[in-house]
């Protein structure tokens, strides 16, 4: 193996500069040459590629979102938009791809291998940590902390003016950022995707918490739940009579400096991924476990269901007294 490419995808994420710098400086420091590919798969099929060394790299590390930039690409999911893709790589003599991302960039970079044999190993790159193989994906800590800073500024307003918050964070379909800001924030109640309880089961929780003098109160739900916040507090102020605002935090979860273990997870696993390369690994996305190093196959990280921690649900429900 001579030269490698390297290409961010899907929604950014903070930590993905990091495992950028990872890949380059690992590669160059084994007599690799790097490639970068701008704008994910769309630019790929336009050959929008360049090479990049270790000082291309510097100073990085501590940045949000992505040097390389990111799009999505209905032209990749075309088999004629991959042959481009996989052309432009044969042109610029890649022997072998690293894709940051989520399950949808891992599609993208399945198919190519599949139907050109070009060698794809996955980071996991999503703030949604909804991917199977992995304990945490890159940008999941940053936007725990982004979605918290929120909360207990929230918290403040809201017992200020004795109202109640519901607050949505992003996740997608996973209520894995969801459950770490219930705990971390001291919510009342939270609302997951993975579990399909109504919305009345909160009403008597709220009542007993004003009964208890509390000034206000924080709802978390996590955007996949049906009905999102806005929907949570309707019911609630339907069935209490009580003052309820929502926030909906959004993208605001997705940007920033990256904290210290979306870093140095990104580094570690930047590193790996080219090792992972260079011994002959392919079709396989690199991950963290307790163990250490997890290698699992890409279509394994989307189609095997990684469930929410119901020890950490049960620590939201018994704290929210």
């Amino acid at each position: 193996m001579r030269r490698i490419a390297v290409l961010t995808s899907g929604g950014d994420a903070p930590g993905m500069n990091a495992a950028i710098r990872a890949v380059v400086r690992a590669g160059t420091q084994q007599g690799l040459e790097v490639v970068g590919v701008r704008r994910g798969f769309s630019g790929l099929h336009r050959g929008e590629l360049s090479l990049l060394g270790a000082r291309d790299v510097a100073n990085i590390i501590q940045r949000g979102g992505t040097i390389l930039l990111t799009a999505r690409s209905h032209t990749w999911r075309t088999p004629e938009g991959r042959a481009r893709g996989a052309q432009v790589l044969r042109d610029w003599d890649v022997d072998g791809l690293i894709v940051i991302g989520g399950d949808g960039s891992f599609h993208g970079g399945h198919f190519l291998q599949e139907e050109h044999g070009i060698p794809v190993i996955g980071i996991p790159g999503t703030i949604d940590n909804d991917l199977y193989g992995t304990d945490h994906t890159i940008g999941y800590f940053t936007a725990v902390e982004t979605a918290l800073d929120a909360v207990d500024k929230l918290r403040d307003t809201g017992a200020s003016h004795e109202r109640i918050f519901v607050i949505e964070v992003m996740g997608r379909h996973a209520g894995h950022i969801a459950l770490d800001v219930a705990v971390a924030g001291g919510a009342e109640e939270v609302f997951i995707p993975e579990d399909s309880k109504p919305v009345s089961d909160v009403l008597e929780i709220v009542r007993d918490s004003v009964a208890k003098g509390k000034r206000g109160s924080i709802i978390i739900v996590a955007e996949g739940y049906p009905g999102g916040a806005t929907g949570v507090a309707e019911a609630i102020e339907a069935g209490t009579g009580l003052e309820t605002r929502v926030s909906i935090l959004g993208h605001i979860q997705r940007g920033g400096s990256p904290v210290s273990s979306d870093r140095i997870l990104a580094s570690r696993l930047g590193e790996a991924a080219v090792y992972a390369l260079m011994e002959g690994r392919r079709g396989v996305m690199v991950g963290r476990g307790a163990t250490g190093l997890i290698y699992t196959p890409l279509p394994e990280t989307w189609e095997k269901r990684k469930d929410v921690s119901r020890d950490l649900y049960s620590c939201a429900k018994t704290l929210s007294v």
